[in-house]
């Protein structure tokens, strides 16, 4: 699987949930425009991609509404598929990730799936979001154990061909002989302390040892992260950014049988004044020159780019694609942090947004599910981010998207409706 995180909230207004029938202070200034996929419309600024959206799936009528209406929350709720607990609302964007969080799904796959080689299972990059102390929860394997913590391996906006995983570079000038040599050193004053072979936390402090030293010694691990092995041609297709690499990162790790990668879109710091933002997909002003001059092609490229790529090598298949986010913005234009209705913002909203998939089985070409007629709240086939059956037995099972429907979540409702909630992701 390949996570593609659109750090900062996307809008699904302006992209793939376009309201061409809406006030024009709901529908903004895009037009929608036909697909690959008949009936799939999506936003004029995604050409590329819509030229493979036979591949796509949308699901338009995700409500992930949490009381905080903040990143923080968004990040744990999307990638645990739990709902945020108390904490969250009174620490708001303060809240720090616990030890005994629910673990990030991409860990919990990571966990229960054999490794190939001496990469592991679950692999991250090109960064950690967000800058400390502002660390985004729901990205660690919390109380699964930090044995199952993602492998971070980050990357350089000002070289986007070169990849670094920190825990894994040697330092200084030792070799890879001198570092066999330390090893067994280190084996011989072990073998001096048997008295803490059956303290678990030494146990643990082994396996890292172990899982470290055969990764600095792996000549796939240096391989798969290099990505200036890639022809020319194919790092063309994907674009020169930092996240369109990532994106050729990740189906190079797909090659090497990793099960699951993410990709946190990472901030331009050129545009964050601009947009009233970090630089990323929080696009708080100036919300349609900020997706149409930069976000939209850069995504548009990496994203269509990846999807063919799988496909032209067999992959696409086998592997799943998702695009997701921490929330979605505010169909009415007009943010007050950036002036209201002239700084052409959108705030914060999580009420309704969509998700993207691809491959894996899916069927594509379709959306499932609808939001209402100004795209604010999920209207036909509502879904969660997560399960909430409380006892543990969902009430009704979909076959079409083979997943559980559940009761309503113990948080604010969405919208005044009764309504159902179905899981998107497991």
């Amino acid at each position: 699987m390949i996570l593609f995180f659109l750090c900062g909230g996307a809008s699904h207004i302006d992209t793939w949930d376009m309201k061409p029938e809406a006030p024009a202070e709901y529908r903004g200034e895009f037009s929608a425009t036909s697909t690959s996929a008949p009936g799939l419309q999506m936003c004029e600024h995604l050409p590329r991609l819509s030229k493979q959206a036979h591949h796509l799936a949308v699901v338009r009528s995700v409500g992930g509404s949490v009381s905080t209406n903040d990143h923080h929350a968004g990040y744990y709720y999307n990638l645990t598929g739990q709902v945020p607990d108390a904490t969250f609302l009174s620490q708001g964007n303060d809240r720090r990730p616990y030890a005994d969080d629910w673990p990030f799904m991409g860990s919990v796959v990571g966990s229960r799936r054999p490794r190939s080689g001496s990469l592991p299972g679950t692999i991250s990059l090109p960064h950690m979001p967000s800058k400390a102390p502002y660390t985004r929860p729901g990205q660690f394997a919390a109380r699964l154990g930090v044995e199952f913590d993602p492998l971070y391996v980050n990357g350089s906006v000002d070289e986007p061909l070169k990849f670094q995983a920190p825990s894994l570079m040697l330092a200084g000038d030792v070799t890879r002989d001198q570092l066999r040599s330390r090893a067994e050193l280190l084996a011989k004053i072990d073998t001096a302390r048997r008295q803490f072979d059956g303290v678990a936390a030494s146990d643990l402090w082994k396996q890292h040892q172990q899982r470290t030293m055969n990764l600095l010694l792996s000549s796939q691990a240096t391989t798969a992260f290099d990505v200036g092995l890639e022809p020319e041609s194919i790092r063309n297709q994907y674009g020169s950014s930092l996240n369109a690499t990532s994106l050729l990162l990740a189906r190079r790790l797909v090659e090497a049988e990793i099960p699951f990668i993410t990709v946190f879109w990472k901030e331009n710091t050129a545009i964050a004044k601009q947009c009233k933002s970090a630089g990323g997909w929080d696009t708080h002003g100036n919300n349609f020159n900020c997706l149409k001059d930069h976000l939209l092609p850069e995504f548009d490229q990496a994203f269509a780019a990846l999807v063919a790529d799988l496909e032209q090598r067999g992959l696409l298949e086998q592997t799943l694609l998702l695009v997701t986010s921490e929330m979605g913005r505010k169909p009415k234009i007009g943010d007050p942090r950036s002036g209201g209705k002239s700084g052409a913002g959108r705030d914060h909203w999580t009420h309704c947004f969509s998700v993207l998939m691809a491959g894996g089985g899916i069927q594509g070409g379709q959306t499932y599910g609808s939001s209402d007629r100004f795209g604010e709240y999920p209207a036909d086939n509502p879904v969660t981010p997560g399960r909430h059956c409380q006892d543990g037995v969902p009430r009704q099972r979909s076959h079409r998207f083979n997943r559980q429907r559940c009761p309503r979540p113990p948080l604010q409702p969405i919208g005044s409706r009764p309504r159902h909630h179905r899981s998107v992701l497991r």
